[in-house]
């Protein structure tokens, strides 16, 4: 019945402003008539009863507050507000679209940065009881890796979970008919979908009950994407047969849409039972306790604690430790939650996303600052507007709620606008693959969490921005204004707000110029000296185990590959690597003097990357050997053992890049390997590592069916890719690999790069935005304030440099303070961008030249209008104001 009477009282609004009005003027018109009657003319005698009655809206405005509901008069006043603030903006357009830019860019920025902290700290697996599931750590460097004993003994011994699983994942070869592709897969544990609590979308699961010893059960689950792809969802695939390196395995089921496991980053093709790990890895460690390359996850029994659960692992690790003392000494094992490779991955991510977030709050709250400056210089030219309602009867309550309203329109427009941004910008992270040819994506698709953090932001924005000009309303005096007009100068105090604006452009300014020398580092890594040349080459990867080649059969293989491939025409040198360097994973092997007869760890003499590559290999990756001979196919087996090592590792070694060649150095194993030749150094695992000792090693002689062709050649390189397909095809149908140029390869190596400098890039653009709305709305208030004052220049003969020294002085001196402090903050800042950009250094003078440009650029922006607007005072208009 309420909403009945509050529906009925807003139609019948327009009625009863009629009769209200028609009542007023009665009362005026007969108090008119009275004066009259003493003499007066009868538009005098109007006029004066007009006066004596006062502000006919402040009685309009009593009456219906007299006549009306709470919730009538409540939603009757918000919509007249909403209307009367939706004129207003419109009525200034320029400073509507500033202020809806500056706080989308805020807003969009919190509402991204929240998305993914979201989707990876605050919100667990989407899987069922997600809550309960655990992934447990071992050690005092919270290692997640495990061995598969370890596995059986923790899910056999254990009182706390109801199911403990295994998993890990891995590259392999799979072949559905004719048309073998590599593969990224889960090696799971028979119970692993139940401990998940996941179900299948066609056929099922395999489970526990399928396992029966080693490569006992050759199972195939497949992913819906995969199932779409590869598949074309045809459900006939249930049931059937492919080749799996080799080997026949049966497609049991497929999963639901969006599960993708038990970790967020990864997305498998299908799932393997572990005890399959021979056929599908090409070796068997499910027996050894000191493998460890396994994750475990488990679920909670409903009335255990994290905490009885952790001491009964204790318990279990005691119990590993006096059993198996030689694999197992001073065994730990603690709780994690899953879904970043256990706290391998979850304390960083915490911890830069929880910066992010924070950087995202300040630049939000600068904005919320820069838009209250701008408030303020609003406010201050409509202080005549303002001071009229005031004498006609309007509240000061009412005028601040009607600033409260347009603020939070602004707010809300801005905070769909950033949303929308950030819904575009977070729906391309979602399907972004940062590393070629893995399955790694970030799964950032917002909930209602996000809409709502996104909307709260918005309204407590405009509230917090809003009521900056609370002081200049309650202060006003309407009869001082309009008597007098808007006066006031600037003050000449070193305030608090000066000092909010000194520290943005500062910021500013160490964004700018820590993102000039990212973007310059990142082109300088580009076409820089890694050891290698990426320029023109073009990689083949594969490994021969995924077409199931093993023991003997590998290197004749690898032999025939490079002879194949070096009969295309185009082609300068062919070589192979077991991996490429700066691609993900790395072998290292630590090595002694050669006269060395302790062969304990500690008494190493260096620990050395280690590659295994064949002869042509040098001159096909570019490297250049600076001494000594490059390997020959007579360095095989049966020959004595050579290597090929960079400077670093003759520094180390030897002492002397000099006396290198013909020396020894000795293995774990005691095996003897002489040096014959020396190359340059490289860059192996990062591009910003220290100079790393290396060593090569003929392939024959150290055999890995991992395997990279490395192929120079000047030809178009999807040509070339073309044309290598055909070749390998021909040599071996089952054969699956991948081709790509060596600089798309290098993406991996630079993603860390990229990265800083798209970040430092967006955040650069962030500061300048809001150092430029930052000193446009304090000019803007300055000149504002000071009208009175420049129109007496300019009638005294002042030049318009000193009009704009008088207008915009203090502002360019704030932006001058903060550029300097901001640029040397900069260059100190960027020394830590050496340790993630290759050959970032701020000792540049374009770094410097385009920072300094790019303040001025700042600047010019920021005053131009409010420039403008002083030079253009009219001092006889003004005065014709007073």
């Amino acid at each position: 019945m309420r909403l009945f009477d509050l529906l009925l009282h807003l139609f019948h609004r327009s009625a009863q402003d009629r009769e209200i009005d028609e009542e007023l003027r009665s009362h005026i018109q007969h108090r008119a008539d009275d004066l009259e009657q003493t003499g007066l003319s009868r538009a005098e005698a109007t006029r004066r009863a007009a006066v004596e009655f006062g502000g006919l809206v402040r009685y309009k405005e009593e009456s219906h507050a007299s006549m009306g509901t709470m919730g009538a008069r409540f939603l009757e006043t918000l919509i007249g507000d909403l209307q009367i603030g939706l004129r207003a903006l419109r009525k200034s357009p320029g400073f509507t679209l500033v202020a809806i830019a500056t706080l989308a860019l805020g807003i969009g920025a919190n509402a991204v940065v929240f998305s993914v902290l979201n989707a990876f700290i605050l919100k667990p697996l989407n899987l069922p009881g997600a809550e309960s599931l655990y992934m447990i750590e071992r050690g005092k460097d919270l290692s997640a890796q495990q061995s598969y004993p370890d596995y059986l003994d923790l899910r056999d011994r254990n009182r706390s979970f109801d199911g403990l699983a295994a998993y890990s994942i891995d590259p392999v070869g799979l072949d559905t008919g004719g048309n073998p592709a590599p593969a990224w897969v889960y090696e799971a544990s028979g119970n692993y979908f139940d401990v998940l609590g996941a179900q299948p979308f066609l056929g099922r699961f395999f489970h526990a009950s399928d396992e029966h010893g080693h490569n006992s059960s050759p199972y195939i689950v497949l992913s819906y994407a995969y199932w779409q792809s590869r598949f074309q969802s045809n459900p006939a695939a249930i049931g059937s047969t492919v080749q799996m390196n080799k080997h026949p395995f049966t497609i049991l089921g497929v999963a639901a849409p969006g599960f993708r496991g038990s970790e967020l980053f990864y997305s498998p093709d299908f799932w393997v039972p572990i005890v399959d790990q021979g056929q599908v890895e090409g070796y068997d460690d499910l027996n050894s306790r000191g493998a460890r390359g396994i994750w475990l996850v488990g679920r909670l029994k409903p009335e255990v604690t994290p905490a009885q659960a952790t001491a009964d692992l204790a318990s279990i690790a005691a119990y590993l430790s006096k059993t198996y003392k030689k694999d197992d000494d001073e065994t730990s094992f603690s709780l994690a939650r899953p879904g970043l490779l256990g706290d391998m991955l979850r304390g960083p991510v915490r911890a830069f996303m929880t910066a992010l977030m924070l950087l995202a709050g300040l630049i939000l709250l600068a904005a919320c600052a820069n838009l209250g400056s701008l408030f303020a210089a609003r406010t201050a030219d409509r202080q005549r507007e303002i001071a009229l309602r005031l004498a006609l009867g309007s509240s000061r309550n009412r005028i601040l709620r009607q600033l409260l309203t347009e603020a939070v329109l602004i707010s809300l427009t801005g905070g769909a606008a950033g949303l929308a941004g950030g819904l575009v910008l977070l729906r391309w992270l979602s399907v972004w693959q940062p590393v070629p040819n893995i399955p790694i994506n970030l799964p950032v698709n917002p909930d209602a969490r996000v809409y709502l953090v996104s909307l709260l932001l918005a309204f407590a924005s405009g509230l917090l921005f809003g009521l900056v000009p609370l002081r200049q309303v309650l202060s006003a005096n309407p009869y001082q204004i309009v008597k007098s007009g808007a006066t006031g100068a600037a003050g000449r105090r070193f305030t608090f707000r000066d000092i909010l604006l000194v520290l943005q452009v500062a910021v500013c300014a160490v964004l700018v110029t820590s993102s000039l020398v990212a973007v310059r580092g990142l082109l300088r890594s580009l076409h820089s000296n890694f050891g290698f040349q990426p320029q023109n080459a073009m990689l083949v990867d594969t490994d021969l185990d995924m077409a199931g080649y093993d023991g003997d059969r590998v290197g004749p293989m690898q032999r025939r590959m490079i002879d194949a491939v070096q009969t295309i025409p185009g082609t300068t040198a062919v070589g192979l690597i077991d991996r490429a360097p700066l691609s993900l994973g790395w072998n290292t092997n630590v090595v002694f003097d050669d006269n060395a007869t302790d062969f304990n760890m500690s008494k190493a003499t260096t620990e050395a990357m280690m590659y295994r590559v064949s002869p042509a290999y040098l001159q096909a990756a570019g490297t250049t050997l600076l001494a000594g001979r490059d390997f020959t196919w007579h360095d095989a087996p049966n020959t004595p053992r050579v290597a090929v090592v960079n400077r670093e590792f003759a520094r180390k070694l030897f002492h002397s890049e000099t006396e290198a060649i013909g020396h020894y150095f000795r293995f774990p194993d005691g095996s003897r390997i002489q040096v014959v030749g020396l190359v340059e150094d490289g860059k192996y695992k990062t591009l910003t590592e220290d100079p790393q000792p290396a060593m090569f090693l003929p392939i024959l002689q150290q055999p890995s069916s991992a395997s990279w062709l490395i192929v120079r050649s000047n030809r178009d390189p999807q040509q070339l890719a073309s044309a290598m397909e055909s070749t390998l095809h021909n040599l071996d149908p089952g054969l699956p690999f991948t081709t790509r140029t060596w600089t798309r390869e290098m993406d991996s190596a630079l993603f860390a790069s990229r990265v800083a400098t798209v970040a430092l890039g967006v955040l650069g653009g962030l500061g300048a935005m809001l150092a430029i709305t930052g000193i446009f709305g304090m000019a803007s208030y300055s000149v504002s304030k000071r009208l009175r004052e420049l129109g007496i220049r300019v009638a005294l003969g002042a030049q318009h440099r000193e009009v704009l020294g008088a207008a915009l002085g203090r502002s360019l001196r704030l932006l001058t303070i903060g550029s300097v402090a901001g640029l040397l903050l900069g260059i100190a800042a960027t020394r830590v961008l050496a340790f993630i950009v290759y050959q970032a250094t701020p000792r540049d003078p374009l770094i410097l030249a385009g920072a300094i440009l790019a303040m001025l650029l700042v600047g010019l922006v920021a005053t131009l209008i409010p420039a403008m607007r002083a030079l253009s005072v009219d001092p006889l208009i003004l005065l014709r104001e007073e």
